[in-house]
């Protein structure tokens, strides 16, 4: 998943550029409480990830919203999965997750919308995610940290993937897996929306 934004089940709006400002201080404390505990100082961090200094302080102190590309290139420096900085610290024994309540990550031009299928209580080494495609479609994704999979399978649509220089179409029922450390990219040639489901695991 490449430059999104997020957002909770609406569409972006132009003041706010879609972004969920419920996450930002939950982003903010997970990220300062993993830099400390690393002993990386903001410079050190900004130089690992190729996020500015200033940004890093924003977010830390909860007057910065990031994109998801922003947040992607944060947790592949600091070695944890995505979830580590956008986890609540409550863990509840069994958690339903409302549709009207979803928070949405979109891309810029709103075409690519993903939904977590999983509570951000804890961070996780697998992840579990419904993607939407809007016809001819394409969303771009930068590599993820070393030995990330995917595990993807359409349920409505048609879908071409690229991993690197491998291309593949896929139909309605068709599954792909692949070691997603690598650019890749999803786009939907048809006239209809693509639906899929992806799991995501980290070692």
């Amino acid at each position: 998943m490449g430059e999104l934004v997020m957002q909770q089940g609406v569409p972006p709006r132009a003041d706010s550029q879609g972004l969920d400002h419920d996450l930002t201080p939950i982003v903010g404390a997970n990220l300062k409480r993993l830099r400390v505990k690393r002993g990386l100082s903001l410079e050190r961090l900004a130089k690992a990830s190729g996020v500015s200094r200033a940004m890093l302080g924003q977010i830390e102190l909860g007057q910065s919203t990031p994109t998801i590309n922003i947040l992607w290139k944060i947790a592949r420096s600091l070695a944890v999965p995505f979830s580590a900085l956008i986890s609540h610290c409550q863990r509840p024994r069994t958690a339903v997750l409302e549709a009207k309540r979803a928070r949405v990550l979109r891309s810029a031009d709103g075409s690519f919308a993903s939904r977590a299928l999983f509570p951000f209580d804890e961070p996780r080494n697998v992840e579990f995610y419904e993607l939407r495609l809007a016809p001819f479609g394409l969303e771009r994704a930068e590599p993820h940290r070393a030995g990330t999979t995917e595990n993807l399978v359409v349920a409505a649509g048609v879908l071409n993937l690229r991993v690197d220089a491998e291309r593949f179409s896929l139909h309605a029922g068709d599954a792909v897996y692949f070691e997603a450390d690598v650019p890749h990219e999803y786009q939907n040639p048809g006239q209809t929306e693509a639906l899929m489901y992806l799991v995501m695991t980290y070692v």
